[in-house]
């Protein structure tokens, strides 16, 4: 075995329990134990929120995206759009077509976005298990088309789950010039009939903007016939999403941009990156202020063992031995703590699993979820674990040599 190795774990592991030292390496190990377990905890807390808002936007966002580069729409029938669509692993295609415009019902109006989709929308995303009311999810029946709102316009507009009189819709037209003295020419009107429900997706982007209904009346509304603002795409399962698409990026030749799910909500997951970065920088400068004790305690060993390093030193150590004496009796706490706070924290982050023991709220259904989200990703219990020994290791390094060649000068 390691001679200094040997020596220092002698010392962590002294049954002598009540020495002060023994007390104060102690209370290290826990220091750097609660460190580590706050950054196990915190990070999974911050995975689990990551992976609630994912699974909020899988509702309404498709697995694969295809916009135009250049300008907001393109043609359907455009070649690129043509080969992407038809690609054996592509399960469906949905062609869509969003803008603004004006809803007005009633006495009330706002700002909206427009979503016009195919019939196959329901098959393109989780749509139906968001749906409230007592109709079903509709586009357009024979004669009328269907406007399925977010909760939120919903509640502005006062339309309720099923609104009794038809939605006006309004869109300035593409052509001509605003005739100042009959403003309303510039616009081009239609209206939406309610199928008895609305959507809700928990997430203000789509509940509080989003109107949902057929191809056709966004094409009319927006006068972009034969035309799409987006190509909304589901691979069939066990197709290599990596694979396919770069597949599709290479087909769109720089004329169009394919996203992922991710990368559709890209502002909203890199916030949540950066948060999750900070809380990171954070735990582990509170980290750092508990590797102080560690510091403290091998300070006070080298005093202790002063007549040990002398007699060592007459046996034949080497200066450097004794010093590596020191610094491995450093590195056992940190290596300790480490491995104690990562499975406290691995418990903790079961237990809220299991039992929710962190509560949102003081009642149920004040929040999406009732308690704090968790889930532990193994890259961050190694993120976690390197972090941990690496600022144990530095932490001692220098003092560890300082105060040892101290004491071995002055035994000369």
């Amino acid at each position: 075995m390691n001679f200094p190795f040997y020596i220092a774990r002698r010392y962590l592991f002294s049954k002598k329990s009540t020495h002060v030292i023994n007390i104060i390496s102690g209370i290290s190990v826990v220091g750097v134990a609660v460190a580590t377990m706050a950054l196990v905890v915190t990070l999974s807390v911050f995975n689990g929120f990551h992976d609630l808002v994912a699974s909020f936007f899988t509702q309404m966002d498709p697995q694969l995206k295809v916009v135009p580069i250049k300008g907001k729409t393109a043609a359907s029938d455009d070649p690129i759009l043509q080969k992407i669509r038809h690609l054996p692993e592509v399960e469906v295609a949905t062609e869509c077509l969003e803008d603004q415009a004006l809803a007005v019902y009633g006495s009330r109006q706002m700002m909206v976005r427009v979503k016009g989709v195919e019939d196959n929308f329901d098959s393109l995303t989780h749509i139906r298990e968001v749906i409230e009311g007592d109709g079903e999810f509709a586009l357009h029946a024979a004669d009328m088309n269907y406007g399925i709102p977010g909760l939120g316009i919903a509640y502005q507009l006062g339309l309720g789950y099923t609104y009794q009189n038809p939605l006006k819709i309004y869109a300035p037209r593409r052509e001509g010039q605003l005739n100042l003295a009959n403003p309303t020419d510039g616009f081009v009107e239609d209206e939406l009939y309610s199928p008895g429900v609305v959507f809700c997706i928990k997430q203000s982007k789509y509940d509080k903007q989003y109107i949902l209904t057929s191809l056709s009346f966004a094409q009319q509304i927006f006068d972009q016939e034969g035309r799409l603002s987006s190509l909304e795409l589901r691979l069939r399962p066990g197709s290599d999403f990596e694979r396919v698409k770069e597949l599709m990026n290479q087909l769109a030749a720089g004329r169009f941009h394919v996203y992922d799910r991710y990368e559709q909500q890209d502002d909203t997951f890199r916030i949540m990156k950066v948060e999750k970065l900070m809380a990171y920088i954070f735990l582990t400068f509170i980290l750092v202020i508990a590797c102080f004790n560690i510091i403290g305690s091998i300070s006070m060993l080298i005093i202790d063992k002063r007549n040990d390093v002398v007699t060592l030193s007459n046996l034949g150590a080497k200066d450097y031995q004794i010093i590596r004496i020191f610094l491995f009796e450093g590195r056992l706490i940190s290596f300790m703590g480490a491995v104690i706070g990562i499975l406290l924290g691995l418990l903790l982050c079961w237990l809220q699993q299991q039992y929710g023991l962190v509560r949102l709220g003081s009642s149920e259904g004040s929040f999406v979820v009732d308690a704090y989200p968790v889930s532990v990703h193994p890259w961050d219990v190694v993120v976690v674990f390197f972090t941990v020994v690496a600022v144990g290791f530095l932490s001692v390094w220098y003092p560890v040599r300082y105060f040892a060649r101290r004491l071995l000068s002055n035994n000369r």
